[in-house]
């Protein structure tokens, strides 16, 4: 068994939020280097918490039908917001047109 952390779990905790905020475009060493760590540490410590991923918690998906239901909602929305900018692009489309005549 290892030695005792001298960091407190607050601090590792909101390191791999840190980590995991930054969506995969921060790597492991450049997060430790601005919190003043090591690579290695922050590295075992988003794995460790991976490892403890509990079904309750709020990141974690639910059951299939909690999931599907999620997923349709979200594809209506994006279908929704698909067919606004289509919308938006042919008046806009349009307007540069109608102004394009009025220029000459």
């Amino acid at each position: 068994m290892g030695r005792k952390s001298p960091y407190p779990e607050e601090f590792r905790r909101d390191a791999v939020a840190l980590y995991r905020a930054a969506g995969g475009k921060r790597t492991y060493a450049v997060v430790a280097a601005d919190l003043g760590i090591t690579a290695e540490s922050l590295r075992t410590w988003v794995r460790k918490d991976d490892s403890q991923a509990v079904p309750g918690r709020p990141d974690a998906g639910g059951s299939e039908a909690e999931e599907l239901a999620r997923l349709r909602a979200e594809n209506a929305r994006l279908l929704k917001a698909e067919k606004e900018w289509h919308l938006e692009r042919e008046i806009l489309r349009r307007a540069a047109a109608y102004f394009a005549r009025e220029v000459k």
